[in-house]
Parts: C-alpha cells; sequence; structure tokens
C-alpha cells in the first residue's frame, strides 16, 4: 500500500485504479458503466412515468430498483472517479459515514426490493388469478415503504457505531469507498462483537432474501414446466436465467464478503468483488429487466414517436 501524509483525522481511500495505463483504462471502462447506468435506469424511470401502460405494480417495482441503482452507483462512483482525476484520496470523517450510510441504506432496500419483484413473479406465474389481490398498489406501496424504513433503521445502527469507535493512528481505508467492515479493521479496539451483528443484518438481509428468491425461481420453472405453450415455456426460462444471474451477481460477492471471518479477508479481493454489486449491478438490472422487456421496448417507441410529434 502506498504511504499517506495524515495530516487530520479525515479518512484516506486508496481507490480502485492502480496508477499506470492498465489503471486509466480501468477508469475510462468503470466511468463507461456509470453513463450506462445512468442513463439507463433514469430513461427507465421516466419511461415508466410517461407511459400508462406501464402503470402496474410489476413496473412500479422496476421504477423503484432504477431509482435506487441510480443513487446506488451515484454514491460511489464519482467521489471514486474524482480522487482518481485530482489525486486528493481523502474524505472526510463526515463524509465518510454520510457515504457508508446511503450505501448501506440504498444496498438493504435493495436486496429487499429484489425479494418483492421475485415475489410479484411467482404470484403472476403460480397464481394469476389471485395477481391483482396479492399485488395490488397498496401492497405495492407497503413493499417499498417497508424496505425503505428497514434499510435506514439498520443502517443507523452500523453507521452510528463506526462514527463513535476509537481508530488508530492509521486512517487508509484498503477500499474505493468507506465500506463497513473496512472501517471496522482500523478500530483500536476488539469489535468481535460488532462483526457478529454484521454477521447477522448480513444473514437477515442477503442470505435468507437470497435464499428465497432462488426458491421462488425454483417454484416459477416448475410452474414453467408445465406449460404446453413451447414459446412461452422458452420465454419464462429465458426470463427467470436472466433475472437469477443478475441478482447472483449481486447478492453472492457481498454474501461472500461480510460473511467472512477477518482473518481470511482480502482488501484486493473484496475490491474486485464490491465491482460486482456496487458497479457492474446498476447497469446489468436496467439492461435485464428493461431493455430485453418487449412491453418496455414498445412503450420507449410510444414515447419516442410522441416526444418527435409534439416538436414537429
Amino acid at each position: 500500500m502506498e504511504n499517506y501524509n495524515q495530516t487530520s483525522a479525515d479518512f484516506i481511500l486508496p481507490g480502485l485504479f492502480p496508477p499506470s495505463r492498465i489503471g486509466l483504462f480501468l477508469f475510462f471502462l468503470i466511468v463507461f458503466i456509470f453513463l450506462m447506468a445512468l442513463i439507463g435506469n433514469l430513461s427507465m424511470i421516466l419511461l415508466i412515468f410517461l407511459d400508462i401502460h406501464l402503470h402496474t405494480p410489476m413496473y412500479f417495482l422496476l421504477s423503484q430498483l432504477s431509482f435506487i441503482d441510480l443513487n446506488y452507483i451515484s454514491t460511489i462512483v464519482p467521489k471514486m472517479a474524482s480522487d482518481f482525476l485530482y489525486g486528493n484520496k481523502s474524505i472526510s470523517f463526515i463524509g465518510c459515514g454520510i457515504q457508508s450510510f446511503f450505501f448501506t441504506t440504498l444496498a438493504v432496500v435493495e436486496a429487499l426490493l429484489l425479494t418483492s419483484m421475485a415475489y410479484d413473479l411467482y404470484i403472476a406465474i403460480c397464481f394469476p388469478l389471485h395477481y391483482l389481490i396479492c399485488m395490488s398498489k397498496r401492497e405495492c406501496v407497503l413493499m417499498i415503504t417497508g424496505s425503505w424504513i428497514i434499510g435506514s433503521i439498520n443502517t443507523c445502527a452500523h453507521t452510528i457505531y463506526i462514527l463513535y469507535i476509537p481508530y488508530c493512528q492509521s486512517r487508509v481505508i484498503n477500499h474505493f469507498f468507506c465500506d463497513v467492515p473496512a472501517m471496522v479493521t482500523l478500530a483500536c479496539m476488539d469489535t468481535w462483537v460488532y462483526e457478529g451483528t454484521v454477521f447477522f443484518s448480513t444473514t437477515i438481509f442477503l442470505v435468507f432474501p437470497f435464499i428465497g428468491i432462488s426458491c421462488s425461481y425454483g417454484w416459477v420453472l416448475l410452474a414453467v414446466y408445465r406449460m404446453k405453450s413451447g414459446e412461452g415455456r422458452k420465454k419464462a426460462y429465458l426470463t427467470c436465467s436472466t433475472h437469477l444471474t443478475v441478482v447472483t451477481f449481486f447478492y453472492a460477492p457481498s454474501i461472500y464478503t461480510h460473511l467472512r471471518p477477518r482473518s481470511l479477508q482480502s482488501p484486493t479481493e473484496d475490491k474486485v468483488l464490491a465491482v460486482f454489486y456496487t458497479i457492474l449491478t446498476p447497469m446489468l438490472n436496467c439492461m435485464i429487466y428493461s431493455l430485453r422487456n418487449k412491453e418496455v421496448m414498445g412503450a420507449l417507441i410510444q414515447v419516442s414517436q410522441r416526444i418527435c410529434s409534439g416538436k414537429m
């Protein structure tokens, strides 16, 4: 690790990119992914808002996912890119706490929202006659509101802890953002109790939802297998497989990172894994859930035609 001149109580974030041509290439690649995620998720939100045909529970949840991903990636990449361009790798104590709060909150909310979306697909495929009852607007609002409340409460507890524990002389967080496990390693005290709470939170908000989502898609695939229509079966299989792939990209690296004992943790490995659930997933979500959806593409064409007609 580089030696940093620490003259204040600020934290230091070494970043993700090495100072080389490879680092410059990775920088432009991450910026490109960021812009794709930004444009894709923002377009999805506007499209669902403008097209009345997409005012359904499924797309309401999808718009929330796009909103979360839009903010999720924006809490990390701009700061990381600025540090790389200007060489200022410091972040204030309060700024680090704020970044950690928003990142953790959005991560928990997304984990719970993906569970709700899997439940929505399960009801739509396995119990289509009960769909309007189980997935009414009221149910959707409760799911989303509950996710935000639970995520905020959980994150408040973790943020308060990391802001009040004593830190050693070293303020170098060996990561590209203020991730709680990376910050805890700098503490001048025994943190085994807190590590237990991280294990508990990860199990509740990541492991259990991932198991639930996997089971949900399993039941959906079983229902699809019984379908007589070959075309409908093929489409459903493709939908489930692509959705499960993106979900795995989000859950698996995060679970592996946060459930490992400190003795087995590797800063370099943690950075690489974090790229999957902090940067790649927000881009892949809008591509998999949106661009491969015929209804979304049809709505996009109609809205574009309306805008063009209005200008003409």
